[in-house]
């Protein structure tokens, strides 16, 4: 059985938020399996009036949900809107009401709508809401209550239920006055700095039975992996296109969504090759990567933000010398589809208690086009089309990197035997001076470089993998006592080279 709900609210106003919210509960896993939405937009025409059938559909329906706005709609003969009686129906027949008003500011509404909230405020609880984000986290706590009160699921979604063993103690009031200063400068958000840390949880839908959620922890915890393992973001850096022992850098980073998001990305950012152009155009010289940070950014928040936080698996992030990949656990909500992805689609977060304050803080910029904007950015770098898949449980995005002059020369040796190849000469001097194993310092000094992560990544890295040089400890890849030395390979390239002069 499910739940029929009326949504109810002045057509021309709120027509997209009506069929946002539709689609939304549709393409919930879990609210779609108990409620069904009734838009008059999606009936077929029919010889009735307008009112009637409304009418009607709110005494046929199980919950009214309200959305008021500024409007107060077209009024009848009695002075009345069709918002305002179909309230008055449901609160005469004792139906569950769920109100959502738009927008802080009171002064812009009608004098009748503002009535007609104080009025329903007098009877029941009501919610705020500016934009979908805000009102799908509302809407989707609410209806859960609904569930849980009914009796018809006996725990809540995995954000919205209660995080075992957790206490309002384990809440960083830190990092709740971190979320409000930054909440407050991004989106203008309502509550003082200084709101105390109960009221915020409480605001937020973070509290069950007055304990923490498992969102409340993911979000604002002191300790977030204490209660919840998994939630680690795994780092992997490989100098080659594989997935291959020793892997050269590895970390896993720990903390709150927004702690590992920021982890991750200065990760990823700190190995791939940049540019500098010139100030000609101002006082800051431009910096390009081989991918955009906005794009980088972009696929570890919607990560972080929707995975399948129940999964015993963590994300994982390889960086390759060619492509970054981004795994996931997780699938896709229906009705979303890989192919649909790179189109314009509507929002479906996996973990709607998360997403609003990710939200809040801009780190999820817009709605359902985060997945767009990856294509777009992607495209005005010039890089290939990115590719999402799903494959063992994980939901995966791939983005291909730009690739350097250097490794353009370098690509053909990794299959081609004695092919002539363009080596610069200061590669060519460090490929010499591994005819001896050599550290990375003196190394280092005949190419004139000062930062040793750099160096390594992309002078040392694309030699190795090319197979023109070798770790004398390779599977401690960071060893003090770290040397590099010719292959085979690299000594008959030398031997050649050395030839031709």
């Amino acid at each position: 059985m499910k739940y029929k709900i009326f949504v109810s609210g002045v057509q021309k106003e709120f027509k997209t938020d009506r069929l946002a919210l539709r689609d939304y509960i549709n393409g919930d896993p879990l609210l779609s399996k108990f409620f069904e939405v009734f838009l008059f937009e999606s009936q077929p025409a029919s010889g009735r009036r307008a009112d009637d059938v409304y009418l009607e559909e709110v005494k046929a329906s199980d919950i009214y949900l309200g959305l008021f706005g500024d409007n107060y709609g077209p009024e009848d003969s009695g002075g009345q809107s069709p918002t305002h009686r179909e309230f008055l129906l449901a609160t005469d027949l004792g139906k569950p009401r769920l109100i959502f008003i738009k927008g802080e500011d009171d002064s812009k509404r009608h004098p009748k709508m503002l009535g007609l909230i104080r009025s329903a405020g007098e009877q029941l609880i009501r919610r705020r809401f500016s934009t979908q984000p805000e009102l799908y986290a509302a809407v989707y706590a609410s209806l859960v209550h609904y569930l849980l009160s009914a009796g018809r699921i006996v725990t809540g979604p995995f954000d919205a239920t209660e995080c075992r063993n957790a206490e309002l103690s384990d809440i960083s009031e830190d990092k709740i006055r971190w979320f409000l200063n930054q909440a407050r400068s991004s989106r203008d958000y309502a509550l003082p700095l200084q709101t105390p840390v109960k009221d915020v949880l409480t605001h937020l839908d973070l509290l069950d039975k007055e304990k923490p959620n498992h969102a409340a922890i993911l979000l604002f915890g002191a300790r977030p992996q204490r209660f919840l393992i998994t939630s680690e973001v795994k780092c992997m850096h490989f100098h080659g296109t594989q997935k291959l022992k020793p892997i050269p850098s590895y970390q896993i980073y720990k903390g709150t969504v927004f702690d590992m998001v920021d982890q991750a990305v200065d990760f990823v950012m700190s190995k791939l090759n940049r540019s500098v152009g010139t100030r000609k155009h101002g006082p800051q010289a431009p910096v390009e990567y081989d991918i955009p940070e906005e794009v980088v950014t972009e696929g570890i928040v919607n990560a972080v933000a929707h995975r399948d936080y129940t999964s015993n698996a963590s994300v994982e992030i390889l960086l390759f010398s060619d492509r970054i990949e981004i795994w996931n656990p997780g699938t896709l909500p229906p009705p979303l589809t890989v192919d649909s992805l790179s189109k314009p689609h509507s929002s479906h977060p996996g973990n709607p208690l998360i997403a609003e304050p990710l939200f809040l803080t801009k780190y999820i910029e817009k709605a359902g086009t985060g997945t767009v904007d990856i294509f777009d950015n992607c495209r005005k770098a010039g890089l290939r089309p990115p590719k999402f898949r799903l494959d063992s449980g994980f939901f995966i995005l791939t983005v291909w990197r730009k690739k350097t002059a250097a490794q353009l020369e370098m690509a053909p040796s990794q299959h081609q035997v004695g092919t002539k190849l363009a080596l610069s000469q200061h590669q060519l001097e460090i490929l010499r001076k591994c005819s001896v194993d050599s550290g990375i310092t003196e190394l280092m000094k005949i190419a004139g470089r000062s930062d040793r992560t750099k160096f390594r990544d992309q002078v040392l890295g694309p030699l190795i993998v090319s197979g023109f040089l070798e770790m004398t400890f390779p599977h401690k890849p960071r060893s003090s006592k770290q040397k590099y030395r010719l292959t085979k390979k690299g000594i008959r390239y030398v031997k050649k080279r050395g030839k031709r002069k």
